[in-house]
């Protein structure tokens, strides 16, 4: 080995270790433990190895179906409407005005305070009796005010809006640094030819910026897929269920009622999901997004 690459190993290896002991050995200890049985509160019953019988008790569980049926509706919503607004808001960020450092440093805020943070805020905002949503809604006609966070369809909007104001400064963030890639020199070019903001936007802006989508759709999926914070803090699954994504229901089963193995096998099932989507984007989109013009 030569000294260069010896000396470039010494200064992987430190970031290497990490993410093998807080990324891949977790990931197999989960897999492990999703092929026992065993009790948290009963720790003298032992592990109890019974092979795949938690992925099949997982199958015929009515909650756990539900849960998966809500996750993949609040991925199917949060994702696109975020890089929609992310590509907005980065397309606004990208042009020369005066005040644009400061407006993104402030677009920047949402994603920088803790999720646990700003799911408490989304908590006060949707209450039933003092929150600022039902206040705009209704002002002083008090006898008018809801509880979004009481009505199952309405929780897991509040769910999915809290989520939109968070992470879609995120995906802008991707979407810019995709837009500082392209020249300037095209859009002269088009300037010069006649071509109006929108053919610009259609025919230079959004082929160039397809890797930037394409990986805000991919890290936002993957987020929204595993979302807990905003669910533990804002409706605790509830009401009725509503909002019990798959990765709360393996928290419960895993702490409130100490099932470590099923918990540990929604776990498993949940990273599973999140690459067999990100695997997906790549084949269905990738191949034709990260193709070179002209192949």
């Amino acid at each position: 080995m030569r000294e260069a690459q010896r000396v470039a190993l010494y200064y992987v290896l430190p970031s290497l270790v990490f993410v093998l002991l807080f990324s891949i050995y977790p990931i197999f200890e989960s897999f492990r433990l999703s092929l026992y049985r065993m009790i948290l509160t009963l720790p003298w019953l032992g592990q109890k190895f019974v092979g795949w019988e938690n992925y099949r008790d997982l199958l015929t569980d009515p909650v756990a179906m539900k849960s998966l049926l809500t996750t993949l509706l609040f991925v199917a919503v949060t994702a696109p409407v975020e890089v929609l607004l992310g590509l907005f808001m980065a397309l606004v960020l990208n042009e020369s005005f005066r005040g644009r450092a400061l407006l993104r440093a402030v677009v920047l805020v949402p994603w920088a305070i803790p999720t646990v943070v700003s799911s408490q805020m989304w908590r006060f905002i949707f209450n039933d009796r003092y929150g600022l949503v039902n206040f705009f809604l209704f002002g002083d006609a008090t006898h008018l005010y809801v509880a979004p966070l009481a009505e199952p369809y309405l929780a897991l909007i509040a769910i999915m809006v809290a989520d939109v104001w968070k992470t879609s400064s995120f995906a802008a963030l991707i979407i810019l640094a995709g837009l500082q890639t392209i020249p300037d020199e095209l859009y002269e070019a088009a300037s010069i030819d006649g071509a109006t903001l929108w053919q610009q936007l259609r025919h230079i802006t959004l082929p160039l910026l397809k890797p930037a989508l394409l990986l805000a759709l991919l890290f936002r999926t993957i987020d929204a897929l595993r979302v807990f914070d905003l669910v533990f803090v804002m409706t605790q699954g509830g009401p009725a269920d509503a909002t019990n994504v798959l990765q709360f229901y393996g928290y419960k089963k895993t702490f409130a009622e100490g099932m470590i193995g099923y918990g540990s096998t929604i776990s498993v099932v949940v990273f599973f999901a999140a690459l067999l989507l990100s695997l997906l984007y790549i084949r269905l989109l990738g191949a034709r997004v990260l193709e070179r013009p002209g192949r």
